[in-house]
Parts: C-alpha cells; structure tokens; sequence
C-alpha cells in the first residue's frame, strides 16, 4: 500500500491537488494506494498526541496508524520558507521512531511558485528521513512555478504530470 501524504494543511493547497493526480497515477498503474491530507489532523495535535502526551488523542493514534501500516510513501512538499512547512515536520515527530519509517521507502515531490520546484525543502525532508531510516527514491520532481502550469485546478504541464509518472512507475518497482 502506497501512502500519498499531502504535506501542508492550508485550506485549498496546491499540494493536494497534485496528491490527487498522483493517486490517480498510481491507480491507473495498478498501485493500491490512499492519499493522507494534513487537514485531517486534530487542530491541536501538537499538544495532545505529541512527546509526553503520544498515544492520548485518538483522531491522531488513528493517522498514526495508518501511517505505519504503509510500506511506500509520496510526500507532495510544498516549499515554505526555504523548506517544507512546519505541520509536515510535527506530524513526522508525532510518528513511533524510528519504527514507523525504518526501512519502509518513499518518493517525495517539490511544488514551489518560484524557479527552484521545492528543492531545498526536499534536501532537507530528505535527510530527515535518511536520519528516521527510510529508503528515499532518488528521482525527486520540482514543480517550479506550479501556478503557471496549472488550469482550472489541473496540472496542464505535459512534461510536469511525465516526470511524475515515471516517478510513480520507480516507486512501485522500488
């Protein structure tokens, strides 16, 4: 099972458009798979489930568990800031360490309104995850300028949408 995780809460996201096109990549590729939005977690997760207080609130124990239950990740990361936002990095705290993600795999994708596509945000998120012990595809698309190859709220960029399914087509044979 194939876990696409919308990697920020903001209400209309980008990011979770693209998480859609991509479980409809993986779909028509014959992958199970089921997309995780951030807007799903409890407003005050970060001091009801988190360090002293893991376990305790049940709408995040239940992410959690379907979190540890995937075997294969796609983390849609839009750049904030120079990096990826804040709610992706307490959520992957809230995570068992390092069980939820050792030796598990995944394929993260940058999204960015400027010429970078999210890179930096990637490096990081990257080496997060080589610390957690998980396996990171090395094909890692940067959307750059996602607004100007976007329409109607679909991706129009032809070259965009193959960079992600031949990412998609790696992951599965990862």
């Amino acid at each position: 099972m194939i876990k696409i995780i919308v990697g920020t809460n903001r209400k209309n996201a980008v990011s979770k458009t693209i998480a859609q096109l991509y479980q409809d990549i993986l779909t028509e590729m014959g992958a199970q798979n089921e997309l995780i939005d951030l807007r799903e977690l409890p407003n005050d997760f970060v001091f009801t489930a988190l360090y002293e207080n893991n376990g305790q609130n049940e709408v995040y124990n239940e992410l959690h568990d379907r979190i540890k239950a995937g075997n294969k990740f796609v983390f849609i990361v839009p750049e904030y800031n120079g990096s990826f936002p804040g709610i992706l990095k307490s959520f992957i705290d809230g995570m068992t360490y390092p069980n939820t993600f050792r030796n598990k795999k995944c394929a993260v994708v940058g999204i960015s309104s400027g010429i970078g596509g999210g890179g930096i945000a990637l490096s990081h998120l990257t080496d997060i995850f080589h610390y957690l012990g998980m396996h990171v595809l090395a094909n890692k698309p940067k959307l750059a300028k996602i607004e100007e190859n976007m329409s109607n709220n679909l991706l129009t960029n032809k070259f965009y949408i193959d960079l992600l399914k031949t990412q998609a087509e790696m992951l599965i044979n990862f």
